[in-house]
């Protein structure tokens, strides 16, 4: 057998078992995998003339040891080796932390090169490393290593794996496009990002390396968008008269974007096509209705529909509201969690009533995918928080009808242009708009001195038949220094409000149905104060909470601040976020006064990009939006728009399969199976 990029890392010689499991720990599984483990960063050693070096400019220094090296030592494990260099007939201070094995490669009268950033103020130098003789004049790349496996020994392996594979680079990417936005064929793209000779170098295979991955993942969801299109789906013709009675029937009028986005979907329902569809929406905007709308709407047309939800609370609190709504009609509305089927017989009876189609609309939590629930017609899937379940448990649940229409909710707001080109395969439609009459959360930002006000108010609201929530400091690193935290703001706030009030305690070392347990305590009020890490749930209903205070809030990103307020503000009460904290950066302080400046989600979406910029795309995986090795989806947006338009073009053109520049991608996306099912 020939090679081949799929081959197992553990082919290349000096790999062992050992090395083996250190690489897949990384990520690196196959050759092709080890590849396009690009560097993070490249460092210029090349020798700089001191006149031409910035102030704190990582730069290479070559000159003659002038001093014997000294180390001083200032603590356990803490020292410093301190020698002088002539450099241009200067002499500089240069020092290197906690490196004292360093001082035997330090010898007076000796030419040496070192790298390290440099003082021109002081005329002295930080070193990092010294630079063998033979590296000297290099750009090169830096790898994220980990401590079973150094820098220069993925190094040494990409090396290795480009001799002995570079002929088995194919292109991806068409070579009319590559001409048209000048790109690197693959080939070169890949030792240029490994080996290059220049920044220029580096930068022009980064580009390439940026447009080649965005335009495999478009290339692979245009693809699946064009098969869905295919794929023959089910006419949803519902009873509009009835649909239209049902709506103006209602206790309130639609929102005009609710309005707009009810069309959006009912047209999709009526195609033979199946539907698709990404329901964005920001907290309280109205979601729930559409979907209750979109769900009646299959009724009429002697379908049935499935809700899944994230959550056991989330499920029977979606059950509630739409058994309210369909009851008078004559619509059951069944609910499918481990504990409201506990018993053998109830589960039985369930399964019975779903299978004859007694149940026209089914709610639950993942219970729904398991293998003994059949339904009789299912035409509509609806997920609730779609980020919070995995490829496979929404393609099972898809998989219960013959090719259902399909609704996606999410309340996280990604700003509309991201969303478009991220959720390449799936039509968007936007609630851009709140509800009438919707009281506004009232927003302020104190100080941690302040923080006995804040109390003192909360105090006055219980007295007054409230509830609040108290999120704890969040420590991104550790789950016990976060558990620790909310333990302590637990027992002071019982101390403070003794008796009168019973405070709960919510934190992710608990078990699901304990969670669930103290959720529930609080949505009936035998809770007043819940005290919660992050795990607060996302689109629980408790209407009597109207105060929600964020401890050491700038330690939260944006998106989660939002998601964290919109807790409160779902009753008649006047709702009230208090952030406390001190913020000793700009961008600390820049997030706060966005949070009192504004309560639309979409605004603060699009704040949270500006002021992160590159990086981690609004604070939290929990966006569903896809991740990078190389391309940037909010710097690079642009390249990811184009990505999207030229794969569009070329996966939609008629003859595809058949022109031979594009034999190159068919091959990778035919080897890629699993990465396209991860794009349902």
């Amino acid at each position: 057998m020939g090679k081949n990029l799929s081959d197992n890392v553990a082919v290349l010689r000096g790999v062992g078992p050992k090395k083996a499991a250190a690489l897949n720990k990384l990520g690196i599984n196959t050759i092709e995998d080890l590849l396009t483990y690009y560097p993070f960063r490249y460092d210029d050693l090349a020798v700089k003339q001191l006149s031409e070096i910035s102030e704190q400019e990582k730069v290479t220094l070559k000159g003659t040891i002038a001093s014997e090296p000294t180390i001083i030592r200032f603590g356990p494990k803490k020292n410093r080796l301190n020698f002088r260099l002539m450099v241009e007939n200067q002499v500089i201070m240069v020092t290197f932390f906690n490196q004292p094995y360093l001082k035997s490669k330090v010898e007076l009268g000796k030419d040496i090169a070192l790298y390290g950033r440099y003082n021109a103020q002081r005329q002295s130098f930080t070193g990092m490393k010294i630079i063998p003789a033979g590296q000297q004049n290099d750009f090169t790349g830096v790898y994220r290593a980990s401590k079973d496996l150094k820098v220069n020994q993925i190094k040494s392996l990409v090396k290795l794996a480009y001799t002995d594979y570079h002929e088995q680079l194919k292109d991806i990417i068409p070579l009319s496009l590559r001409n048209k936005y000048r790109l690197e064929s693959r080939e070169q793209m890949i030792h240029d990002m490994h080996f290059p000779q220049s920044k220029k170098q580096a930068d022009l295979a980064r580009r390439s390396a940026i447009f080649e991955e965005f335009f495999r993942f478009q290339a692979g969801i245009q693809l699946l968008k064009k098969e869905d299109k295919q794929n023959q789906g089910i006419a949803i013709k519902y009873d509009n008269q009835q649909l239209k009675q049902f709506i103006s029937s209602l206790p309130f009028e639609l929102t005009n974007a609710q309005k707009r986005v009810v069309n959006e979907i009912c047209r999709d329902l009526r195609e033979p096509i199946r539907m698709n569809r990404l329901l964005q929406g920001d907290v309280g905007s109205g979601k729930t209705i559409v979907a209750a709308i979109t769900m009646y709407a299959a009724v009429t047309a002697g379908f049935q529909a499935a809700l899944m939800a994230p959550t056991e609370i989330l499920a029977q609190q979606h059950a509630e509201k739409l058994n309210k709504l369909f009851a008078p009609l004559g619509i059951n509305v069944g609910l499918m969690t481990s504990s409201s089927v506990s018993k053998i017989t109830q589960r039985r009876e369930l399964l019975s009533h779903l299978k004859q189609g007694d149940i026209q609309i089914v709610v639950g939590t993942h219970a729904l995918i398991q293998d003994d629930v059949e339904f009789n017609k299912l035409g509509l899937v609806i997920t609730d928080e779609q980020h919070r379940f995995g490829v496979n448990q929404r393609k099972q649940l898809r998989n219960k009808g013959l090719n259902p229409d399909v609704l996606a909710m999410t309340a996280t707001p990604i700003p509309r242009t991201l969303a478009i080109t991220s959720y390449g395969e799936m039509d968007v439609s936007l609630i851009d708009e709140l509800p009438a009459g919707r009281k506004a959360i009232e927003t302020n930002w104190l100080k941690n001195s302040q923080l006995n006000d804040a109390l003192k108010f909360m105090r006055q609201q219980l007295d007054d038949g409230a509830q609040a929530y108290v999120v704890s400091p969040l420590i991104e690193e550790s789950e016990m220094m976060d558990l620790q935290n909310a333990q302590e703001v637990y027992e002071k706030l019982q101390s403070y409000l003794g008796e009168k009030y019973h405070v709960g305690l919510l934190h992710g070392k608990l078990k699901p149905e304990e969670k669930e347990d103290v959720m529930q305590q609080f949505k009936d009020h035998k809770i007043d104060v819940l005290v919660s890490t992050t795990v607060v749930e996302v689109g629980v209903d408790v209407p009597n909470a109207s105060i929600m205070m964020i401890l050491d809030a700038d330690r939260f990103g944006l998106a989660q601040l939002h998601q964290l307020r919109g807790r409160v503000g779902r009753g008649e009460r006047q709702s009230y976020c208090f952030l406390i904290a001190d913020p000793s950066s700009d961008y600390g302080k820049e997030r706060m006064k966005t949070m009192v400046q504004t309560t639309d989600g979409f605004v603060i979406a699009q704040r949270d990009l500006e002021l992160r910029g590159p990086g981690d795309v609004l604070g939290t995986a929990q966006a569903g939006l896809p991740q990078f090795k190389v391309g940037d989806p909010v710097k690079d947006l642009k390249i990811l728009q184009i990505a999207q338009m030229e794969a569009a073009t070329i996966i939609n053109d008629p003859e595809f399969r058949n022109k031979a520049e594009n034999q190159g991608l068919l091959q990778y996306l035919n080897r890629k199976v699993d990465w396209n099912t991860n794009l349902d």
